[in-house]
């Protein structure tokens, strides 16, 4: 059994999810978006606390909120980076973004050493997670579904009564309610959704009152 554990960073108020296995104490990390040390220690802090052994590092998809901690993570637990391969000017351009928000240089994030696909399954101890192509917010979002546990790992895809956002550069809005509709709604209704940004949902609440969703 896999246990979820979210850590909100930076001041996009970004949710960093450590998913472990109970078991095997083995963890993914799910964009790390620590930008501060403080930040960087709390995340080294219940890694510790929980006795963990990070086996992965992933981005759900490399807008800069979701990426200010790779270059951390990767060296401080020896992690190479997987995400969409779509994602990679996403990435590249994280420099340039940061300087329009006015925001201080980041260490720059290492690049992917592997690429993720739809419906490839990323094992972790015994669980194992659905990789779900969701683009629309980003051209390469990726969501991951533990089908056992019953949650969905969903990045900036589906929120807590919204959805992510459409107008950054490679977003589109029919591109991501279609990926919403085809891939997430579908689910079983008491699937458990932790999103990039705010409190957790379920499928079943948002297909009941999710205003885009309607």
């Amino acid at each position: 059994m896999t246990k979820v554990l979210p850590l909100t960073f930076n001041a996009f108020q970004e949710n960093t999810y450590v998913v472990y296995d109970e078991a095997t104490r083995d963890a993914i990390i799910f964009d790390p978006g620590c930008s501060t040390p403080a930040e960087e220690r709390k995340l080294v802090k219940v890694i510790s606390d929980y006795e963990l052994r990070p086996v992965r590092l992933i981005n759900t998809h490399c807008h800069l909120d979701h990426v200010f901690g790779n270059a951390f993570v990767a060296s401080t637990y020896g992690l190479e980076l997987g995400m969409h391969e779509l994602e990679v000017p996403v990435l590249e351009m994280v420099p340039v973004v940061i300087d329009h928000y006015g925001l201080p240089p980041m260490t720059p994030s290492p690049k992917a050493s592997y690429f993720i696909a739809e419906g490839e399954e990323i094992a972790l101890g015994s669980a194992t997670f659905r990789v779900l192509f969701c683009p629309g917010h980003s051209p390469g979002s990726i969501c991951f579904y533990n089908a056992e546990d019953g949650y969905v790992i969903a990045g900036d895809v589906l929120f807590q009564g919204s959805i992510g956002r459409t107008d950054l550069p490679g977003g589109d809005y029919d591109t991501l309610i279609g990926s919403i509709m085809v891939n997430l709604l579908p689910l079983p209704a008491a699937t458990v959704v932790w999103p990039g940004h705010g409190g957790s949902t379920t499928i079943g609440e948002e297909k009941r009152s999710n205003p885009f969703l309607g």
